[in-house]
């Protein structure tokens, strides 16, 4: 089988995608009889019918289908490639996938920490609900993260633990206690075990209507203003504050070494549990 181009599996998608060819064309900027050459082409390279053409309709065939996910799991490969090759050419930048509220207090130190360094390290800030997913398709080099389950493959670097507290309009019943226990949280109307994929912000205005009540690390306090009360959650599991990043990411994350541990030797007495993984 002579080698398929790039080219011939983006037309192939895009026909698969539209199930029609005057709109795949369209869509490509192309007209439709090159196009239909190129797919005709393409299934001949293959050795096995994609599609089944009809005046009225066109289908993908069984290999079709399974052909579809492998070109766009190529595709996805290609432009993850082609974004780690321009990451890799900008040797004084640096991108950091953070979860919105995450780190409210580490991320603007190491950003104002990282523009006044002597290294030259740039760093960008990438706002994401799949901090994992923007590292593995090469969107950013490392993330800031809350750490509560394992996450094999990702190098570590742990920031310090992050105490879990529940948030409250101010004026609750329950707001001036020392602690809750975390069945005493559990119980309350408006509670939510997952933390909702929202802005801190937002989540806080939901809390200090009454609509909301969530447990986040105390963090996150500085930034409360004064409609909501964060009351310490005894039971809940402690989470950990890391910086994380893929092997291949790793001299990416050595650049930002010697920031993070300025930034966090500042904050020794809120955040004391500092551990490096190697990253020489």
């Amino acid at each position: 089988m002579n080698p398929l181009e790039t080219r011939e599996l983006a037309y192939f998608v895009a026909v698969a995608e539209t199930l029609h060819f005057g709109q795949a064309a369209e869509s490509l900027g192309i007209t439709q009889p090159p196009l239909s050459r190129a797919i005709a082409q393409l299934e001949r390279r293959v050795g096995v019918p994609l599609l089944e053409r009809t005046t009225r309709q066109v289908r993908l065939t069984a290999a079709g289908e399974v052909f579809l996910a492998e070109c766009r799991t190529i595709l996805a490969a290609l432009d993850t490639a082609v974004r780690k090759a321009r990451k890799a050419a900008e040797q004084q930048r640096v991108t950091i996938a953070v979860r919105p509220a995450a780190g409210p207090g580490v991320l603007p130190a190491l950003l104002a920490a990282s523009s006044q360094g002597a290294d030259g390290v740039l760093t960008d800030v990438v706002f994401t609900y799949d901090e994992i997913g923007a590292l593995r398709d090469g969107t950013a080099d490392v993330a800031l993260m809350c750490q509560s389950v394992a996450t094999p493959g990702l190098e570590l670097m742990e920031l310090g633990l992050e105490e879990a507290v529940v948030l409250l309009p101010t004026g609750h019943p329950l707001g001036d206690r020392p602690f809750l226990t975390l069945a005493e949280v559990e119980a309350l109307p408006g509670y939510e075990a997952e933390l909702p994929n929202q802005a801190l912000d937002t989540m806080v205005d939901r809390v200090a209507l009454g609509r909301l009540v969530v447990v986040v690390g105390d963090s996150v306090s500085d930034r409360l203003g004064g409609s909501v009360r964060a009351v310490p959650v005894q039971g809940y599991p402690t989470t950990q504050l890391v910086l994380a990043w893929l092997p291949d990411a790793r001299p990416a994350a050595s650049r930002l070494t010697a920031t993070v541990h300025a930034v966090m030797d500042q904050r020794k007495p809120r955040l004391p549990a500092l551990a490096s993984a190697n990253l020489s």
